[in-house]
């Protein structure tokens, strides 16, 4: 049996899954059709994009991808290619050192195990090097039609706000959705997420007093910083202590916040 979930709002899961559904309902409203932003038209580029996408922004990924896939169209392209001309080709996405070395140790996996295809399933793409349960979950989504919760920087902001998880680590809180939200709502209420994590539910001023899921979010009154999301102290001595002043001060902040309203 799975563990119990401890909920930063205390409520139980059946209210937790009842004020989910009610989410669900608000964001199909405001984006009834969401889509992987990433520009793609197989699962190889996908996989490829999605790889560039870490750190970077999906129009820069998409601004990049158009010349490299038409100098690499296969699996084995991208395993034979010249690392520096690789390099160059996907720099502006940043950290391109460590992004070519991923995807052609990726590709290399294909072309020895899969026969050059993207496997379709999640045990088979995290033999993937670079690949994590967040890429396998945009590739099996985004192109297979798999449901699957993709926990990235917006889903994890968000699903702790709206206190659907009390957890920091993104399998954990990808087990916690997956609890709360119908399976086949899975990948759409990711992107869902992830859109309006970019627009309205942003991380350093979100626009709490005009976000359609005001009621609903137990973080409102906090204007987006409850004390649940304070940062914990990491050790002890020293660096402890600094840690347990830095989350005095957050909680400082936070109350002031809940008193201007």
């Amino acid at each position: 049996m799975p563990a119990a979930i401890r909920l930063p709002t205390r409520e139980s899961l059946a209210a937790a899954r009842a004020r989910g559904r009610k989410i669900i309902t608000v964001l199909r409203r405001r984006y009834p059709d969401p889509r992987v932003p990433l520009r793609h038209e197989n699962p190889l580029q996908l996989l490829v994009a999605t790889i560039l996408s870490a750190q970077c922004t999906d129009a820069m990924v998409n601004r990049v991808t158009p010349a490299l896939f038409q100098r690499y169209r296969a699996a084995a392209d991208f395993a034979n290619a010249d690392p520096r001309e690789l390099e160059e080709l996907i720099r502006p996405t940043g950290f391109f050192r460590q992004k070519t070395k991923a995807i052609m140790a990726a590709s290399h996996t294909l072309v020895e195990r899969f026969g050059g295809e993207v496997p379709s399933t999640m045990e088979e793409l995290l033999m993937l090097e670079g690949v994590g349960r967040k890429t396998a979950n945009v590739i099996l989504g985004g192109y297979y039609g798999v449901p699957g919760v993709v926990v990235d920087t917006h889903v994890r902001r968000l699903s702790q706000r709206l206190g659907l998880t009390g957890q920091d680590d993104p399998e954990k809180i990808e087990q916690d959705l997956m609890r709360f939200i119908p399976r086949e709502e899975w990948s759409a209420f990711s992107l869902r997420l992830i859109f309006f994590g970019r627009e309205i539910c942003t991380a350093r001023n979100p626009r709490c007093p005009v976000c359609p899921l005001n009621r609903l979010c137990p973080s409102a009154k906090y204007r987006g910083a409850p004390p649940w999301m304070a940062r914990r102290p990491q050790a002890r001595g020293p660096r402890g202590r600094a840690g347990q002043t830095r989350r005095r001060r957050a909680v400082r902040r936070v109350a002031r916040r809940a008193k201007r309203g």
